[in-house]
């Protein structure tokens, strides 16, 4: 142990003077581009934008190396737990600040585009200004409708704050479901692969989303805005039939909103940026501006505004096993997908100040049919004698606390998970309530029933909770 220790301190040690030398390059590049001869900007733009992808591909390589390494290292030790938890807390750390920064300049430019005044006093190169109030001073903001006669040297791009909230949330993604793929991933009840198949079709399935959606987006119905919303959704909600019948269920809500994560930052890898840095090259260059490059940028930042509701549903679902736990937990998908982006669809036309009277309750609706369609039985099992504790331990013991105990003898939880414990019957007792949403209504725990828990087994738990959950 103490070899894998200093091991682990001296791999760290490497790999973060590698991150302070890439992080300083990173610092220095920009500056030196500067300093050159402003003759050729753009080519200096250029240099300087290879130059950063280069050193942030690096930086991602080390990322993932640490990730790797630390987890081949620590791998059936004792430390494995530790080590794995804190990678977990780190990484999700840093993608719900990313996130916020990512969603926070969606949300107001996706504002700052709808609340425009483009009739009163706008100039004729203008398509809009706004007034502003925050933070305790005034704000005044014009947007070009092209771009500005001379480009300012300093131009703020909104993009590392999407490219580094993806990064973290495909760590995060090895971190929690790949590194042990065969326990949290894969589900021999849901479809019998290996551990590398899922891993495989976990992230090929991006790829194939991002290749249908753009295709989608090439194509005339991006002329038809509900004929593409329609057929766009149909296609997001096939992809989430088929992660419910590819994984678990809980890991097959977090792949659909990687996969939407994936298209958001793929518009702005592939389409946003592009087109903005062609029309800052042609105005600098002094070349006429191809005015198709903005509309399909705001297009795509427009998609990426509806898609981001869904994605926060699904990163916050994983603490709802009414969710995820239902039969079909696709429908369950598709109805909160569609009900979060009809309530965005209401905000956006509010900052238009086109209010419709009827979108926001209808999506309200929607959201609340996730609700009702979700709800158990009212009594599916019929109690017809009295279960005596002992029974319930008895299941308890030989089901539940391979991995809900002090002392776990699970292969892979090496700890409680979420430190529930049912070693006494006093541990059984309070987490009751806890008891009858997993194990009988979602039926989520085991975790991919893995101790084989019946469901004969269920219902005398269920009986004895709904009995008054005694303990004598």
């Amino acid at each position: 142990m103490k070899v894998n220790l200093f091991i682990i301190w001296v791999l760290y040690a490497v790999y973060f003077g590698l991150l302070i030398t890439l992080s300083y390059m990173a610092y220095k590049l920009p500056k030196k581009v500067i300093a050159k001869s402003e003759e050729e900007p753009s080519e200096n733009e250029e240099i300087r934008t290879t130059g950063l992808n280069y050193i942030y591909a690096g930086i991602l390589l080390v990322l993932v190396g640490i990730l790797y390494n630390t987890y081949i290292l620590v791998q059936g030790s004792p430390l494995e737990s530790h080590f794995m938890e804190w990678l977990n807390i780190i990484i999700r750390v840093m993608h719900i600040t990313f996130g916020i920064a990512w969603i926070g300049a969606s949300f107001y430019f996706v504002f700052l585009e709808n609340a425009l005044n483009r009739t009163e006093d706008v100039r004729d190169e203008l398509a809009g200004n706004l007034w502003a109030v925050h933070g305790g001073g005034f704000y005044y903001l014009e947007k070009y409708k092209i771009a500005p006669k001379t480009i300012p040297k300093d131009l703020h791009w909104f993009k590392y704050e999407a490219y580094f909230t993806w990064l973290t949330g495909f760590c995060l993604l090895f971190v929690v479901y790949y590194f042990n793929a065969s326990a949290f991933l894969i589900d021999k009840n849901v479809l019998d692969i290996t551990a590398t198949q899922g891993i495989m079709i976990g992230v090929g399935s991006f790829v194939v989303a991002w290749i249908l959606y753009d295709l989608l987006c090439k194509s005339p119905l991006i002329k038809k805005p509900v004929a593409f919303a329609v057929i766009g959704f149909l296609i997001l909600i096939a992809f989430a039939w088929f992660y419910c019948h590819v994984f678990n269920s809980r890991a097959a809500y977090i792949h659909f909103g990687a996969m939407i994560g994936s298209l958001m930052v793929a518009n702005v890898f592939f389409v946003i940026i592009p087109s903005q840095k062609a029309m800052v090259n042609a105005a600098k260059k002094g070349l006429p501006l191809d005015p198709t490059l903005g509309k399909k940028a705001l297009a795509r930042s427009l998609h990426n505004n509806y898609f981001t509701l869904p994605v926060l549903f699904v990163m916050v679902s994983n603490h709802f096993p009414s969710t995820f736990g239902y039969e079909y937990p696709w429908l369950i998908l598709a109805i909160i997908s569609l009900g979060a982006a009809g309530v965005k669809h209401y905000l956006n036309l509010k900052e238009k100040k086109q209010l419709n009277v009827w979108i926001l309750p209808v999506s309200v609706l929607i959201l609340l049919a996730a609700c009702f369609v979700s709800a158990p039985d009212a009594d599916p099992y019929a109690c017809k004698e009295e279960v005596p504790f002992t029974e319930v331990n008895a299941i308890i013991q030989k089901r539940c606390v391979q991995c809900h105990s002090a002392n776990p003898t699970d292969d892979v939880n090496k700890v409680a998970p979420n430190g529930v414990k049912y070693d006494t019957p006093e541990d059984i007792l309070k987490k009751k309530d806890l008891i009858l949403q997993r194990v009988v209504i979602t039926k989520t725990m085991p975790q991919n029933n893995k101790t084989n828990m019946t469901d004969e087994e269920r219902k005398l738990i269920r009986c004895w909770i709904e009995q008054g959950a005694h303990l004598e």
